[in-house]
């Protein structure tokens, strides 16, 4: 048998790069499914938009074999649901949820054959839902149910299913994060408050490089749970989220979110 393949979504830049890198280095050949290509030597790239089921069918139809799927490819938008437009939530959506259900519909086939496995990244924010980042918090509460779904449907066919949870993370996803101060007036200033903790913790988080090991080790792992947390910081809250009743959650989640002016 030859080399395994994995394919990665979004490998052009951020987790994705740091991904596709960290499994070439492990001995796996790495394609690339993203509008941009991968800058690493190495990389077999394959344009596609994932949000084009053709695009997809085309891109699985050129490579040969599927040992390993990372479902990566996504992007933030922020905003209160009140003022949010239904094409910016339609386009979120499509992206970080309906698009990764076309890629794994168009994977399975070969993950089948070979008894592979898929890797969906996830965030912490899919169980501490984050103000004025609802939608985003909402397609990872998705991929996280998806996960555990197709965990079950897919176990008779040797195929492996796992999300990694990941907390705040610095990459060039903050700068791409589509940010509506709409309406914030009316919310007294709050939304803007919000999106600016976001973006320091972000701007402060764990680098690429250390989730890109994480997916390394969760794709040789032979116990993959459903969900992976990366970083003992977030460890330890999605912990305390276990503990404590939801409504004292929320208002956690709610003090250090919109803090007072």
């Amino acid at each position: 048998m030859g080399m395994k393949t994995a394919v990665v979504t979004g490998a052009s830049g951020g987790i994705g790069l740091e991904t596709a890198r960290a499994l070439l280095a492990d001995g796996w050949q790495v394609v690339c499914l993203s509008r941009h290509a991968c800058p690493l030597e190495g990389v077999r790239s394959i344009p596609c938009d994932i949000t084009d089921s053709a695009q997809v069918q085309a891109a699985f139809a050129a490579v040969d074999r599927v040992d390993l799927l990372v479902n990566n490819a996504g992007f933030g938008i922020s905003g209160a649901v009140e003022c949010t437009g239904e094409a910016e939530i339609r386009r979120q959506f499509d992206l970080n949820f309906f698009a990764w259900v076309t890629v794994i519909q168009a994977a399975l086939p070969a993950l089948r054959e070979s008894r592979g496995r898929i890797l969906n990244i996830s965030s912490a924010a899919a169980v501490f839902s984050i103000p004025f980042q609802s939608f985003y918090s909402a397609t990872k509460a998705a991929v996280e149910s998806l996960t555990c779904a197709l965990r079950s449907e897919l176990a008779p066919f040797g195929i492996t299913v796992g999300a990694l949870r990941l907390g705040d993370v610095k990459t060039g996803f903050t700068a791409a994060r589509q940010k509506s101060g709409s309406g914030d007036d009316l919310y007294a200033g709050r939304i803007a408050r919000s999106v600016a903790v976001m973006e320091r913790d972000e701007q402060n988080g764990m680098p690429p490089a250390a989730i890109a090991a994480a997916v390394v080790r969760a794709a040789h792992k032979k116990r993959l749970p459903p969900v992976t947390t990366v970083g003992i910081k977030y460890k330890l809250l999605c912990g305390l989220n276990k503990l404590l009743p939801l409504s004292a959650v929320t208002a956690l989640v709610a003090k250090i979110y919109i803090p007072e002016k």
